[in-house]
């Protein structure tokens, strides 16, 4: 197994709670964005930072095994792999603003 993908196994048994509340959030906002948004946004900005450190140890083990060439393409490639479980991972921290267009009448 490759070491990005056993890093998001590891990340995901290593914070089970936390990602068993976001994948609650996550399957509502797929239903309805607008309704789940700002609580999807308040616990995914949680997840984010678990994402953002596990990302952060898999970087560092490359770069003291002396690949720091690769770390960028072993972010992206571990970033891919949080998406599988969660594809709308990218959708935390958006903000919808509504607005309305007022009805203009012709008179003729």
């Amino acid at each position: 197994m490759p070491k990005y993908k056993e890093y998001a196994r590891r990340m995901l048994d290593a914070n089970k709670d936390l990602f068993a509340k976001f994948r609650l959030i996550h399957d509502k906002y797929s239903l309805d964005t607008d309704a789940n948004q700002e609580e999807y946004n308040r616990i995914g900005a949680e997840v984010m930072l678990v994402v953002k450190e596990w990302e952060g140890k898999l970087c560092r083990q490359s770069e003291k095994a002396g690949y720091s060439n690769y770390t960028t393409n072993l972010a992206e490639k571990f970033q891919a792999e949080v998406k599988n479980y969660f594809p709308l991972i990218d959708h935390i921290g958006l903000v919808i603003k509504r607005f309305e267009l007022k009805r203009i009448t012709f008179s003729g």
